[in-house]
């Protein structure tokens, strides 16, 4: 890791957004039974009965309380994005960026700001599983002076539609069909691909899903990116178009389509439950800050339009600078008070940060709120401890559903004399919020921009920019899902369109899908950004998992060395052997179990360290082992040896796969084939 790596990062010692929760955590251990009245309670087993054998009675108020609560503890589930996971942290500000914006937490470099986060999918409803082929979203709630930021992102620079008039049809589209409410958690259907094939602005996005960034490693390891074109304005009024980006420091990795499935099932909680093993561990999770800038007046100087949401501002082109670190450094106590209850909005900003004419984050700007209401069931959302800001608020509003505040004020109207007209609004230059005097002109009218309608040379760019192994797993990925579909006509649709990004790439998914070549040419672009390809991601060995598979006799000493070695250098470790327990090393070593192969999967580990030994059941043991390896081996996952193993097990030579005998250098070598995560070359 590099100097900006976690372990510098420790959380701070203050956080006044923990301050402020804390009042509303509640512990119960050791505390009586009551109502929610605060009565105390003898009996919680047994309804109110007229005689032991009798009919329960109408006057058991506390069987009422508990089961009408019971029955009422849920709220309506996201339209999208229903299924996600939170956690807290704290963003601090590498540098000053008063020179184009006055936003107050990024004036100083070293300022601290509390913030929670949420990640969540797309298509799937809240039961659905997380390594799920998908979009991948980012809410971040930055607990500011002035106010709440709300920074939304996703897992690609580009969205499915240039308008957010035509949101809802896409995700009608995508999401499960009426009648069966099938398919969970995948696009892999008539429906979403018939949208697809009749709406060119949505290839690009989809291309992106059908590519590794649409099954990621893990939410720390994600990049996502703020789609939508705001602005940054400073103190002498001048605005700056602003797109940003978060960048895992860990890299950008992600699974294969095989791996993500069968996760799919054996752990259906994956990534949710990876984020919370690591803060919980200490590796927090960070990703860094980056903003993109143009100034206004090259709003036209380049060959996509600004204010297209389908199209990325490639990096080579209009460069990132990285401006502050997220760290994550505490898990949620509540999932529904931290989680569900969370409501984020593009429209809360500061002074400093404003709004583009993007088509789609002015559909936002109104849609949110609205969607935020509907869920919790009340305008008073905002006053709920996860949404609350730090900062004072004060306004006439009244009244409401579930309002908490107790406001004493008998006015609450503005222009007023009995109060002095307070609340008062504040003038620009002492922190109030004034909006960007944009020029704004023409008629009124349903259009788009011209601009907008190159519908394929941005995804063709795309396509150029990935090595071999990455175009195979796209087309792996379009070959299932395209292939899933029944209907023939959608799927020659399909092709047809993928050929306007790559003819020869179009040819094989119209082949393995069974359609006819599509006829036509892939437009003439060879431009290509190193940027959108993973492979120039970093790779580190820290909080890689590794499956130490093991059994008695082992040679203490060479283990013992390589586990201190992978500890050290912050590798997760799983000791998996045939029962739970321990096992035993041929000095009496001992070492605690906390897999077996029952409970574990190969498909569950980043890379192997098999170091074999005896076992009750030696046929089932070896059997086992070599399960693991061969799941490992044909993942292109790293595999270690140890002396012990390499007479036991058949294990052959291949790139990626260290030996430990007559290797004095086997840690080493080692942690650099955990860190190189991926052995493409392997045979």
């Amino acid at each position: 890791m590099d100097d900006k790596s976690s372990k510098d990062n420790r959380p701070s010692k203050t956080n006044s957004k923990q301050e402020q929760l804390n009042q509303y955590r509640v512990r119960d251990k050791g505390k009586p039974m009551t109502t929610q009245e605060g009565k105390k309670r003898s009996q919680d087993q047994d309804q109110l009965k007229a005689g032991i054998r009798g009919p329960s009675l109408r006057q058991d108020y506390e069987f009422f309380e508990k089961m009408s609560h019971f029955t009422h503890e849920e709220i309506p589930e996201r339209v999208v994005h229903a299924r996600g996971y939170s956690a807290y942290g704290e963003f601090e500000c590498y540098q000053s960026m008063r020179h184009v914006t006055k936003a107050g937490f990024l004036q100083e470099a070293g300022k601290k700001t509390p913030l929670t986060i949420r990640f969540s999918t797309v298509q799937g409803a809240k039961g659905s599983y997380d390594t799920a082929r998908d979009l991948r979203c980012q809410g971040v709630k930055l607990y500011t002076e002035e106010g709440n930021v709300d920074l939304t992102t996703i897992a690609m620079p580009v969205l499915i539609n240039q308008d957010a008039m035509k949101f809802p049809d896409a995700m009608h589209a995508y999401q499960a069909k009426q009648a069966d409410d099938i398919p969970t958690a995948s696009g892999a259907h008539d429906r979403f691909w018939d949208y697809v094939a009749n709406n060119d602005e949505a290839l690009h996005m989809v291309l992106w899903i059908m590519s590794d960034r649409g099954i990621l490693r893990s939410y720390r390891m994600m990049e996502s990116w703020s789609i939508n074109t705001y602005l940054f304005v400073n103190e002498q009024g001048v605005a700056t178009f602003m797109r940003y980006v978060w960048k895992p420091v860990l890299g950008v990795h992600s699974l294969l389509q095989d791996e993500a499935l069968k996760i799919g099932g054996l752990d259906p909680d994956f990534h949710r439950r990876d984020l919370r093993e690591a803060i919980d561990k200490g590796a927090y999770p960070e990703y860094e800050l980056g903003v993109q800038l143009i100034a206004m007046e090259d709003e036209f100087n380049f060959d996509f339009d600004v204010l297209d949401p389908s199209k990325f501002w490639p990096e080579e082109v209009v460069p990132v600078q990285m401006i502050g670190k997220m760290t994550l450094n505490r898990n949620i106590d509540n999932y529904f008070t931290e989680s569900e209850q969370v409501a984020f909005n593009p429209a809360n900003v500061v002074p400093g940060i404003d709004f583009s004419n993007d088509p789609v984050l002015q559909g936002r700007l109104m849609a949110y709120r609205e969607t935020q209401q509907h869920r919790l069931g009340s305008a008073n959302y905002t006053e709920l401890p996860i949404n609350k800001p730090l900062c004072p608020f004060h306004n006439n509003q009244r009244r409401g559903a579930m309002r908490q505040r107790i406001d004493v004020d008998q006015v609450n109207y503005h222009q007023n004399s009995l109060l002095n007209n307070t609340p008062y609004t504040v003038p620009p230059e002492e922190g109030g919020y004034t909006d960007y005097p944009g020029k704004v002109e023409g008629h009124k009218i349903r259009a788009r921009s011209d601009s907008f309608k190159d519908y394929f040379s941005q995804p063709r760019i795309f396509w150029n920019s990935l090595t071999p192994i990455e175009k195979q797993h796209t087309i792996d990925g379009l070959s299932y899902q395209v292939g899933s579909v029944r209907s023939e006509s959608v799927r020659q649709q399909v092709v047809d369109i993928l050929v306007n990004v790559d003819k020869e790439m179009a040819n094989i998914v119209a082949e393995n899908i069974g359609v006819n070549r599509p006829s036509g040419d892939n437009v003439p672009v060879s431009t290509s950004y190193p940027s959108l390809s993973q492979a120039n991601t970093p790779k580190y060995a820290y909080t890689q998992k590794v499956g130490v598979l093991i059994g008695n006799g082992f040679n203490s000493n060479e283990v013992t060395n390589v586990l201190n070695y992978l500890k050290q250098n912050g590798v997760f470790i799983e000791i998996v052997s045939e029962k739970l327990g321990t096992v035993t090393g041929a000095d009496g070593t001992q070492i605690k179990v906390n897999k077996t192969f029952i409970t574990t999967s190969p498909y569950l580990l980043d890379s192997l360290y098999v170091v074999g030994g005896r076992a009750k059941n030696e046929a089932k043991f070896h059997q086992d082992v070599m399960n693991f390896v061969r799941v490992a081996f044909s993942h292109y996952k790293p595999i270690g040896v140890a002396t012990t193993a390499q007479s036991q097990f058949q294990i052959k030579a291949s790139a990626g796969v260290v030996f430990a005998g007559n290797n004095p250098n086997f840690e080493r070598n080692f942690i650099s084939a955990i860190a190189q995560q991926r052995f493409w070359e392997r045979t």
